[in-house]
């Protein structure tokens, strides 16, 4: 179970980041959101891009990543992306750790399955299993305005962190 943080805002740079050999597979991704605080994102080539999409400076994303990770003390605050999500005003998306019964660690989103709902891997692969009890990326539209909020997910995404 991983404890998903999050920081939304605006991409402003993206650099190479140096790391031994790995020369050009490490970026340095500049978020800045609406109050101006800045966010550094280590970009490995291991960060899932939800949708596989590519991002550029003016993007609005989101960089989730551990919140349990020790990290440096600098500013601005630098950590290592886990998942990325390109904004889109015509899907939701919901990184968490999901239980048993499909509710999100924050208690905020309950999911309903659907015949029609793609459960994949991180590999685009099918996902065989129950999909509860994982940490997973859940791509959504609208939801109910319960508490939480229910939702039957188009598709969900396992991730399988080591």
């Amino acid at each position: 179970m991983t404890n998903f943080l999050s920081f939304s805002g605006i991409v402003t740079d993206i650099n190479d980041f140096l790391i031994g050999e790995n020369e050009g597979c490490y970026k340095l991704f500049t978020v800045e959101n609406d109050s101006g605080a800045i966010v550094n994102f280590v970009v490995s080539p291991s960060t899932y891009f939800v949708d596989h999409e590519t991002v550029i400076i003016g993007d609005e994303v989101t960089g989730y990543y551990n919140g349990d990770l020790p990290a440096i003390l600098i500013y601005p605050p630098q950590y290592q992306a886990l998942v990325m999500v390109k904004e889109n005003p015509n899907q939701n998306v919901k990184v968490s750790f999901f239980n048993q019964q499909l509710l999100s660690g924050d208690g905020q989103l309950q999911l309903h399955l659907s015949p029609y709902t793609q459960i994949l891997l991180t590999n685009g692969q099918l996902f065989s299993r129950f999909p509860g009890n994982r940490d997973l990326i859940v791509s959504y539209g609208p939801t109910t305005r319960s508490i939480p909020a229910q939702t039957t997910p188009y598709r969900i995404i396992v991730l399988c962190i080591d």
